[in-house]
């Protein structure tokens, strides 16, 4: 019986060690403000707002596409998509530290390709830098797909204070 024991110890303590830290991803902030109605993007500005009515309780600046002027029309382009768009999806487990999804392509977006034969693209999302980005953002500012680059401690405080359906304003 007593090897049983320790049997038992060894695996509550291997469990026990084992929640102390995450392998993957960070421990998810929370966030109790207002509710955010509103982001707001101003991509020449390279800068974004989080809006409660017409109250910003939160900006940051950010990265773009390595295209950073125009609008995405075509999947690869490099460029950040503009115009109104809502939040649909969260990503704890981004290869970028958290990614929050911006519902790029519309119907708009997929009919205009369609005419060139082309895919308009996707997965165009807010999201913070995580291994890849911290290597490529100190030499551009702008060096992402087509996304909106953070810092990962910002994302968390984005990913945290967005909800599902949000609106998405990205003006050039």
């Amino acid at each position: 019986m007593p090897r049983l024991n320790r049997r038992h110890m060894s695996m509550g303590l291997l469990t026990a060690l084992a929640a102390c830290g995450s392998a993957r991803g960070p421990e998810f902030k929370t966030y109790n403000g207002p509710p955010v109605t509103q982001v707001v993007v101003q991509k020449g500005q390279r800068r974004m707002h989080l809006l409660s009515g017409q109250t910003v309780l939160r900006s940051f600046d950010f990265g773009l596409g390595n295209q950073p002027v125009g609008h995405k029309q075509f999947e690869g382009d490099g460029r950040t998509p503009e115009g109104l768009y809502f939040i649909d999806r969260f990503n704890p487990r981004s290869r970028y530290h958290l990614s929050v999804g911006i519902s790029y392509p519309n119907d708009r977006d997929r009919a205009f390709a369609a005419q060139f034969g082309r895919d308009a693209g996707g997965d165009i999302m807010f999201h913070g830098r995580g291994p890849e980005g911290r290597a490529l953002a100190p030499k551009n500012r702008d060096w992402t797909a087509g996304c909106i680059a953070l810092t990962d401690d910002e994302i968390e405080d984005v990913y945290s204070m967005l909800r599902l359906n949000t609106p998405v304003m990205i003006y050039p």
